[in-house]
């Protein structure tokens, strides 16, 4: 787990009018507060009392502070009392990191029998984040909001979302993604604005020609390749005589594993986070590094293929959001339609490049002719993947504005695919085929996506909230009239705020 030196500061709001002594009961509720939601077990980052504000020099002074702390990765508001919003202003325009705004109370019920002025007085959160609320709503600033009791784990499963959310924030932030070769020829949809990609969401795409990769490949130790390939053979079922190493099919095992450890190499001497290949630009490759890409996308590396570099960054900020959770998220491609009435889905694969985490047993390790790109034969992971409700997503350049668009899909059985060993996953799109197909190609969406097991869309929506860009959802709700309503809504909404900027 990555979230292991995060934290999330804790900030409360309140004021001197009540007195000092109030305040200092303030303090005390608070401190408690932080102290039951770590507790608690729910949050996967620590949360961290940074004191009560009673001024506009403390809040800013606090939300200065969390900008320049490398381990805060968002802050939480709470107005234990009336916390007059003007205060807020200096420091919201200075805050650069997610917001969430918690609207709860230090206590659970009222105190019907005892409560005075006195407590009402000072437990004024119906009030004061109110109050709060207007000012961040009147910035037009960005922010999730949570209600409910501190102490109630539906309140706590919503912070732990934007908590993992937010720490993906972060690490997108420094994003370095490295497409290794061009991309494609003439495929609009996996191209897009870079500048504005860096400018909005943080990625930074470089380009690495591939000699440079086959230098890495090159100085790749006989030993180093030797024990990746005996810990495939641990980690894999594979064909008894796949160990022979007079035999073709060894020889590209070995390759893939020389392949693999260079291309981890420079990613991390790099410092990048995700990367991209292409089959039309493979230089000296003997062939696809698809069981490379497989596995580095297993421990986090972001993957995109033809050099889809939005596609790459999506699939590590996914990964990185669900780091711990059990059911695992991959890079897929729509690949071929199977209509089949109420059960009609989409078959999803790629050439090789399905990430391991979504199988529902062990994957087998395998080496067959692929035709794409080099024809050789080429060793891969072969695996379906399990059943279960996920989301599909991708990000598309507008032009004037990147779109999230997130799909929720159904995962089905799938039967044997004995002339096509890949890996894959057959999907129903929400509703069904027919409207769930339809809404992703109105709203642009790319033959690529992100998937995920364990995300929900609530994740994605808390992305796109803090990264500030258009998000559409298709799910068992959606009907094709009020979809296409809502995609010329947003592009009027677009326009008109761009006008105005300018």
């Amino acid at each position: 787990m990555n979230f292991k030196d995060l934290e999330v500061w804790f900030v409360t709001g309140a004021q001197l009018l009540y007195g000092g002594d109030a305040v200092v009961q303030v303090d005390a509720h608070s401190n408690e507060m932080v102290k039951g939601l770590n507790e608690s077990g729910n949050l996967p980052i620590k949360v961290v009392y940074k004191g009560t504000v009673n001024s506009a020099k403390e809040v800013t002074a606090a939300f200065k502070a969390a900008n320049n702390d490398e381990k805060c990765v968002g802050v939480i508001t709470w107005m234990h009392t009336f916390s007059p919003a003007k205060m807020w202003i200096h420091g919201l325009q200075e805050l650069k990191k997610p917001l969430l705004h918690f609207h709860t109370q230090f206590n659970k019920e009222i105190p019907w029998e005892t409560m005075d002025m006195d407590f009402m007085n000072l437990n004024q959160s119906a009030h004061g984040d109110r109050e709060f609320g207007h000012m961040v709503s009147r910035m037009r600033k960005n922010r999730k909001v949570v209600v409910g009791h501190w102490q109630d784990e539906k309140a706590q499963a919503r912070i732990a979302v934007w908590m993992r959310v937010a720490a993906a924030w972060a690490d997108s932030q420094d994003m370095l993604i490295i497409r290794f070769g061009d991309q494609m020829n003439n495929v609009a949809v996996t191209d897009g604005d870079k500048v504005e990609a860096e400018l909005k969401l943080g990625y930074h795409v470089d380009y690495c020609p591939i000699n440079d990769v086959m230098a890495y490949y090159n100085a790749v130790d006989d030993k180093d390749t030797r024990a990746l390939v005996q810990q495939y053979f641990a980690d894999y079922d594979h064909a008894p005589e796949l160990e022979d190493e007079t035999t073709e099919a060894y020889t590209k095992v070995w390759n893939s594993a020389k392949a693999e450890i260079a291309i981890r190499r420079i990613l991390k001497e790099k410092g990048a986070k995700a990367f991209t290949t292409n089959f039309n630009d493979l230089g000296n490759f003997d062939q696809i590094p698809g069981l490379a890409s497989q596995r580095l996308m297993a421990e986090g590396y972001g993957f995109g293929a033809e050099g889809d570099w939005k596609t790459a960054a999506l699939f590590r900020t996914m990964w990185y959001m669900s780091q711990g959770m059990p059911k695992g998220c991959s890079f897929l491609e729509d690949y071929t339609l199977n209509f089949d009435g109420e059960q009609s889905a989409i078959l999803q694969a790629h050439m090789l490049e399905i990430c391991p985490l979504i199988a529902e047993q062990k994957p087998k390790l395998e080496v067959h002719r692929l035709s794409i790109g080099i024809d050789s034969e080429t060793a891969r992971l072969v695996f379906t993947s399990k059943p279960g409700e996920g989301v599909a997503a991708t990000i598309v350049d507008m032009g004037n504005r990147f779109r999230l668009i997130v799909n929720k899909v159904d995962c089905i059985k799938s039967k044997p695919l004995p002339k096509l060993p890949v890996a894959s996953a057959l999907w129903i799109p929400q509703p069904n085929l027919e409207i769930g197909a339809a809404a992703w190609i109105l709203a642009g969406g790319t033959h690529h996506t992100s998937f995920s097991y364990d995300l929900t869309v609530e994740y994605l929506e808390d992305y796109a909230d803090i990264a500030g860009i258009e998000m559409v959802v298709i799910d068992k709700d959606t009907t094709i009239s009020s979809f296409k309503k809502e995609l010329q809504y947003n592009d009027l909404y677009y326009m008109l705020n761009r006008a105005l900027q300018s």
